[in-house]
Formats: C-alpha cells, sequence, structure tokens
C-alpha cells in the first residue's frame, strides 16, 4: 500500500478534478502489475495495473488507495475491470466519498466473491486527496493561502513594493503549488501591483523537463476578485495563456467586454459590496477544483481567514527585515488577546535560504 500510494502521488499535478490513485497488484509474493492514474479521462490506476499484469492479474492481490469505482463516467468502472481480470482479493485504503460510489465498488467486488478490506493506510491515503475528499463530503475545494513574508512578519513596502522576499527556490516551489491547484485566486490590489500572471511556468517548476511539461500543460483556472473592476483588460493577467475567471459584484454591461478578452466575468454579491466569498468556492467546487491556492495580499488573505475558509497556511519566511512601515500579513483587525487564533503548525523546513511554514486553523471546539 505504500507503494500505491507513492504512485498515486505522481498524479499530483495532472488528476484534477479526479482523484489521484495508485494500485499495486501482487501475486506469489511478487509485484506484477502498478499503476496510477494519470489524467483525467484516461484510464483509473487499477486499469493501468492490469494491463501491466496481463494474465498474472488471475489471482492476484491489489492494493489500492481509493476503493475502485462502480459507475460509468468518462472511462468504465474498475471495480468490473477486477472482477473480469480474476483478481482474488483487494486491499483498499479507503472508502470512495463521491456518492456515485461510496462503497458500491467494494460491494460489488464482495458480490463477485472477491475478499475485501479497507482502512490499510487511511489516513496517508487521505492525505493525498484532501480537496477531492472535501468537495465531496462539503461541496467546498481545499483551500491554501500561500504568504511570503520577511522576519519581522512583513509582507511588502508600504509602496506595495514585493519582488522579491523570498528566493528562487521558494518560488519554484509556489509554482508547483500552483500546479497541483484546480484555480488560483488573487485581488484585485495584488494584480496591479505586481503585475500577476499567476501561471504555471515549465522552467520555473525545478522538475525535470518531461515532468514539469506535463504539469504545465494543465493550467489551473486563475481567478480574480475584482469587486468594482478596478483591473483593466489589457492587464498582464488577461493576455497570458489560460483559463481566467473574474468575479466581480456585478457583471452587467459588462460581460461582453471580458468574453472578448478571452475571460468570464461573473457576479458573486456580497454584504458590505464585497464578494461572497463562501459562494466564490462553492462555484469553484461545482466546476470540478478540489484545491484552491489563495495568492493574495493581505486584505483578501484576511478575509478568508475571518470568513473561516482557510484549511491550509502556507507561509514563507525570508531571513531578511522589513521594517516596522511595510505591510502586514493579513489584516485581521484584532484589539484584544482574546480574539487571536491558534494554528497548529504541521510541517517547518527549509526551501533553499527560506523557511517554509505550513499550519492549519485550530477552531474553538
Amino acid at each position: 500500500m505504500s507503494r500505491a500510494l507513492m504512485l498515486a502521488e505522481r498524479g499530483v499535478f495532472t488528476t484534477e478534478p479526479n482523484p489521484r490513485v495508485g494500485c499495486v497488484l501482487v501475486a506469489d509474493d511478487q509485484v506484477v502489475g502498478e499503476g496510477w492514474h494519470v489524467r483525467a479521462g484516461e484510464g483509473h490506476a487499477e486499469v493501468n495495473a492490469l494491463a501491466q499484469a496481463g494474465d498474472r492479474a488471475r489471482g492476484a492481490t491489489a492494493y489500492v488507495t481509493l476503493e475502485p469505482c462502480s459507475h460509468f463516467g468518462r472511462t468504465p468502472p474498475c471495480a468490473e475491470a477486477l472482477v473480469k481480470a480474476g483478481v482474488r482479493r483487494v486491499v483498499a485504503a479507503m472508502q470512495d466519498p463521491n456518492p456515485l460510489v461510496a462503497g458500491n465498488g467494494l460491494n460489488r467486488l464482495r458480490e463477485a466473491g472477491i475478499e475485501v478490506s479497507c482502512g490499510l493506510l487511511e489516513a496517508q491515503a487521505q492525505a493525498v486527496n484532501p480537496g477531492f475528499i472535501k468537495r465531496m463530503q462539503q461541496g467546498l475545494p481545499w483551500v491554501r493561502v500561500k504568504l511570503a513574508m520577511s522576519l519581522d512578519g512583513r509582507t511588502a513596502m508600504a509602496s506595495g513594493e514585493s519582488k522579491w522576499i523570498t528566493g528562487p527556490a521558494a518560488r519554484a516551489d509556489v509554482q508547483r503549488l500552483r500546479a497541483r491547484s484546480g484555480a488560483v485566486v488573487s485581488g484585485a490590489d495584488s494584480v496591479l501591483l505586481d503585475d500577476s500572471a499567476l501561471t504555471v511556468r515549465a522552467s520555473e517548476l525545478g522538475l525535470p523537463e518531461d515532468e514539469a511539461a506535463s504539469a504545465a500543460a494543465r493550467q489551473p483556472l486563475r481567478v480574480l476578485i475584482d469587486s468594482l473592476r478596478r483591473v483593466p483588460l489589457d492587464q498582464r493577467f488577461f493576455r497570458e495563456t489560460g483559463p481566467t475567471l473574474v468575479i466581480s459584484t456585478s457583471a452587467e454591461q459588462a460581460a461582453d467586454d471580458y468574453r472578448a478578452a478571452g475571460s468570464e466575468l461573473l457576479a458573486v454579491p456580497g454584504a458590505d459590496g464585497k464578494v461572497d466569498l463562501h459562494a466564490v468556492l462553492q462555484t469553484l467546487a461545482g466546476r470540478g477544483c478540489n484545491e484552491v491556492l489563495v495568492e493574495a495580499g493581505a486584505g483578501l488573505s484576511g478575509a478568508f481567514w475571518r470568513a473561516g475558509l482557510v484549511d491550509e497556511l502556507i507561509v514563507y519566511m525570508a531571513p531578511r527585515l522589513l521594517g516596522s512601515q511595510a505591510r502586514p500579513l493579513m489584516q485581521l483587525p484584532f484589539e484584544s488577546m482574546s480574539e487571536a487564533m491558534d494554528v497548529d503548525i504541521v510541517d517547518m523546513r527549509a526551501i533553499g535560504q527560506d523557511w517554509r511554514i505550513t499550519a492549519r486553523p485550530i477552531f474553538p471546539s
């Protein structure tokens, strides 16, 4: 199962909106077939492993990181493929949270006389697909907020200048975060100040050439939250290749202009003249986005955090000081210690000359 999980990770940049799945077939204590889901619309992990095993799959045990599917989608059901191949036993790491499957695949295998067990390395399997699981269970994507700061907790000079706080290794790491995401979200201020494109660039991923090309081939949906439509259509954000979505509080008399620029304009009005961020995430989930990366300034990042919509905070800390006049990490207008919010630091590691801190919010029970 550990090997199957490693195989599943190979699809981290390419399977969206599908889950990342790996499969290993074992017969007579020998691996006879391996496979993983490469990209949506192509063979699933079980089918690829069966193709490699051929006749050796008969009587084998299949270790698969997610319950085999039981429904017809863009590809036939994997449960039926395993039955037809004559496997003797199937070990699944976890049940599929997709309501179209949700135990049906395992039941189909049992009905065919195949020995079935589920739950081996379940926590590790869940960690491979946090966005797919959350989208299936809650109708929302897994949201990461990425920020870069100095050692004194500042993200930009008072003027907005922020290039570059972190070094090239950290920036390559951010490229990989983009590549694994279904959508990258930013705000008008960030796009205007940084002339952001928010694209995945193969040359900056820090991956082997073939892997980088594959990762960059699937560009995430680039989402601009621009309540007042302040970003002009000749900005770099609109000139780059790839799908873009602009979310405003209204779309009257402007949708045609954005369409002509190759972008979609969507109205998602909320309170106080702001965009409804919860509704935005529901919209993105409805479009198949499992993981969403927020790359924005202190205002929008703070708004996502205050709304309780952040699953993971990723902060790159650079070994430099920007001074007390520079901008803060997030706009969180707390006035007393009783308002302070705790986080659980789940990972901290060096990325080149910088440090990457991964934290998750701790919500009051």
